[in-house]
């Protein structure tokens, strides 16, 4: 019932907070298996969801391709993948702290309701 009154963004958001925490978790423990199926399976489906095929592409390609010369090269990778992440929330919590006040339709009654009122002061009472 919670997802049916959520928007889009907010899920998406709430969606790459928990991958976040995801990549942190495995990363902080070592669990290489759980890096490389939060990459390749949820960030590719987050990425996708998101719009944002490169992302996807790029989560894809880190597990897909060559094998990595060392534990410490594909936590690098890894480390790169999460900047990457951060960098996208960051992005998206600014926009939607600046979205409220920049909304005409909040702001249209307010505005609406101050013409009335000055409106209503201008004209002579008979």
């Amino acid at each position: 019932m919670l997802h049916c009154n959520m928007n889009p963004a907010s899920t998406l958001q709430l969606g790459l907070e928990d991958l976040l925490a995801d990549l942190h978790h495995a990363r902080r423990i070592g669990d290489l298996g759980r890096l490389a199926l939060v990459a390749y399976c949820e960030v590719r489906r987050w990425a996708r969801a998101a719009g944002r095929p490169a992302l996807a592409e790029h989560a894809a390609a880190m597990i897909t391709d060559t094998p990595h010369a060392s534990r410490e090269a594909f936590l690098l990778q890894i480390d790169a993948l999460v900047a990457e992440l951060e960098q996208l929330q960051r992005l998206s919590a600014a926009t939607a702290t600046e979205a409220p006040d920049q909304s005409p339709s909040s702001t249209a009654p307010r505005l609406a309701l101050q013409a009335l009122r000055e409106n209503l002061a201008s004209t002579p009472r008979v």
